[in-house]
């Protein structure tokens, strides 16, 4: 039996962050293809550590702040969610004091299953539970971005140049 994965269809009050979740999902691979191509250990971690500060940081704030506040505060999935940032938060703070393979791959892997929890059930459930005129609220304050740094060095490119 041939089964078709259907895409996740989300409000366009929600864009913002899956878009953003992209962007995570990328980082996953570049972590995990940087590892397959022998990647000095010293730029991986800088890389985790640049997309932290530029990219994943300010994404769950925007989740905490914006997301958060519209959705019921005791509720099991709202508290996975501030506990899952807490510790990818945590791994990041260690990552930044050794660089070690074993910290790149739990961060891949909690990172990637922590956005499969929002987009397959977190968003879904805040869909159903948000009033449309609070989801326009949100959907306004998650428009408002900043300009992000580009990453330079492509080292989960196989041949380019990977020491440090």
């Amino acid at each position: 039996m041939n089964q078709t994965i259907k895409p996740i269809k989300r409000s366009k009050e929600l864009v913002p962050l899956s878009k953003e979740h992209h962007e995570g999902l990328l980082a996953v691979w570049k972590i995990k293809q940087g590892l397959r191509n022998g990647t000095d250990h010293k730029i991986i971690s800088r890389f985790i550590q640049w997309f932290w500060e530029t990219d994943l940081q300010e994404h769950f704030k925007k989740e905490e702040g914006i997301l958060g506040v519209h959705l019921p505060e005791g509720n099991e999935l709202v508290q996975q969610m501030f506990q899952e940032h807490e510790e990818i938060e945590a791994l990041i703070n260690i990552n930044a004091m050794v660089a070690d393979e074993d910290i790149f791959m739990q961060i891949a892997e909690q990172l990637y299953n922590h956005i499969r929890f929002e987009e397959r059930i977190l968003f879904p459930f805040a869909e159903k539970m948000i009033p449309a005129s609070e989801m326009e609220e949100i959907f306004k304050a998650l428009l408002v971005t900043r300009q992000k740094s580009k990453w330079e060095n492509e080292f989960w490119i196989a041949g380019i140049n990977r020491n440090a």
